[in-house]
């Protein structure tokens, strides 16, 4: 159909909707790709949404013409989820409102509102705390759709478990709202089905928490002969700490302290005072490593600005993305030898692999995200050479099948199911989000995941 009669049947939209052979169609494609290893694929059409109707009429418009509807919230999407053949790809990075309800402490903002970087600084000026993610630029849809693996996951939970309620444009091209009471199946499986959840959500309503009084930080640095001993001792002892404190261990390079990477054993105490937070972080003291640590910062204040800062500086902008992940369980004699290819083979000094503690594991509630172990392992490889392609994903296959003996499944949001899929919901919620699908969406009008 040509352009000009193709308008004439167009709804009116706020926004603008790009086809293929339109100028910008092509930035509109792949706007705001955070993994700049950008996929081939070709959508029908872009809708850049300004408004809520818009997206109605957009869903509407793909159910017409034929087409599938993906949809783009902050593109941090490492697969690039958004990016699908032949679909209209639903842009809603024009939709950025964020409100605040004093009596109720619930916070409501759009899909595109970046956790660290705009949802953050606006509940700090309310005096209030959301656990978004680390990565301050990740937008909130993705991230909770996918169970939102956000501050002190393992003591506060996911942050998927803080949603209270969303607005959601379903299959049938109808805005509602979805909880625990009113269109429950759509509220249950927003908290985990992440790219293959059958709507556009169009708002969050968030419970919110009190900002963080206090917050310090224990960070100590080894040498990568010190793997084996140090990782042996953090697996049998994370699960003493008490859970007001994010626990991680990583491997990066940091010129600063050696021009080879090291292994970082890290404590973010998120407490009241000076004196909850040095009670907190005392079990890293007992570290079998500590006198050959390379440093030692013990129990120092800092701020969650700075922590934010930090994940700036390690997540830059304009890169080529390889990240895989596992959820792993075992004994440390099964566990540490299956970590050493992630932990010390970096393909680069760009690289980085983390080790994040959820011990003692947390029972989830009723929802679709429901898979976890006490420990979680992702690697994140990134360059800026095509020509390093081949080689930067090779490594990082190996090490993820490396861990294969000890892995009982893998988060949605550091994966990429067309290069590698495992299991991310337990079998009973599997075959229970069909069953939903099949019944809000049973011509599949939504693309679902993308896999090999």
């Amino acid at each position: 159909m040509e352009r000009a009669l193709f308008d004439q049947t167009l709804p009116s939209f706020d926004g603008e909707l790009l086809l293929r052979e339109d100028d910008g169609f092509e930035d509109a494609r792949v706007d705001r790709i955070f993994n700049r290893r950008l996929a081939i694929r070709s959508p029908a059409a872009v809708l850049k949404a300004r408004s809520e109707q818009d997206v109605v009429l957009g869903v509407r418009l793909a159910r017409e013409r034929g087409w599938q509807v993906a949809v783009r919230s902050g593109g941090h999407s490492w697969a690039q989820w958004s990016v699908r053949d032949e679909a209209l790809v639903i842009d809603l990075g024009e939709l950025r409102e964020m409100s605040y309800d004093p009596e109720t402490q619930v916070v409501s903002a759009s899909p595109a509102v970046q956790g660290g970087s705009e949802l953050a600084p606006y509940l700090d000026s309310h005096g209030r705390f959301f656990p978004g993610g680390h990565c301050p630029t990740v937008g909130i849809g993705g991230f909770l759709l996918q169970g939102g693996q956000g501050w002190n996951c393992r003591g506060w939970g996911w942050a998927a478990e803080y949603v209270e309620a969303i607005d959601v444009v379903t299959a049938a091209g109808e805005l509602v709202r979805a909880d625990s009471v009113t269109n429950a199946d759509l509220y249950w499986a927003v908290r985990g089905a992440g790219p293959g959840f059958f709507g556009v959500v169009t708002r969050f309503h968030l419970r919110t928490m009190p900002a963080p009084p206090y917050v310090a930080q224990t960070v100590q640095a080894f040498h990568l002969d010190d793997f084996d001993e140090v990782m042996t001792w953090l697996h049998t002892a994370h699960h003493t700490v008490t859970d007001t404190v994010e626990i991680v261990a990583l491997t990066k390079t940091d010129p600063m302290l050696s021009p080879d990477p090291v292994l970082l054993v890290t404590g973010v105490a998120l407490v009241a005072d000076e004196a909850e937070a040095d009670r907190a972080l005392a079990p890293f003291r007992d570290n079998p490593a500590l006198a050959r640590a390379l440093i030692v910062l013990d129990a120092e204040p800092t701020t969650l600005d700075a922590q934010r800062k930090r994940q700036i500086e390690d997540n830059p902008e304009g890169h080529r993305w390889a990240v895989d992940n596992a959820w792993i369980t075992g004994p440390a004699e099964d566990v540490v030898p299956a970590m050493s290819r992630a932990y010390t083979t970096l393909p680069n000094d760009k690289a980085f692999t983390i080790w994040f503690s959820m011990a003692p594991l947390r029972d989830l509630p009723d929802m679709a995200f429901s898979v976890q172990s006490e420990i979680y392992l992702a690697s994140y490889v990134l360059w800026e050479d095509e020509a390093d392609d081949e080689r930067c994903q090779d490594w990082l296959s190996g090490a993820m099948a490396d861990l294969e003996p000890v892995t009982v499944g893998h988060y949605l949001g550091d994966s990429d199911l067309a290069r590698r899929e495992h299991r991310f919901l337990a079998d009973e919620h599997w075959s229970r989000l069909q069953e939903i699908r099949a019944d809000r969406d049973p011509d599949g009008l939504f693309v679902g995941y993308l896999t090999s």
